[in-house]
């Protein structure tokens, strides 16, 4: 049975290692972008709620106005 040279094997774990890096880098940086583009959406869901909260005070005020 023979065996490939240790320096041979060395290197092949190496070069896998690498691009193990390349990998991870890769998608860190594409999780890195979805989430802040998720936080930015999640802002903007906090806004228009609080604009339908101040239209939902607006619209019970004016009700109450008329039933009264």
């Amino acid at each position: 049975e023979s065996r490939p040279p240790l320096g041979q094997v060395s290197e092949l774990a190496e070069q896998l290692e690498e691009r193990l890096f390349h990998r991870y880098g890769l998608h860190n940086r594409s999780i890195q972008e979805r989430l802040r583009a998720l936080g930015e959406v999640l802002e903007r869901v906090e806004e228009v709620q609080a604009e339908l909260r101040r239209i939902c005070c607006t619209v019970e005020a004016a009700y109450q106005e008329l039933c009264l």
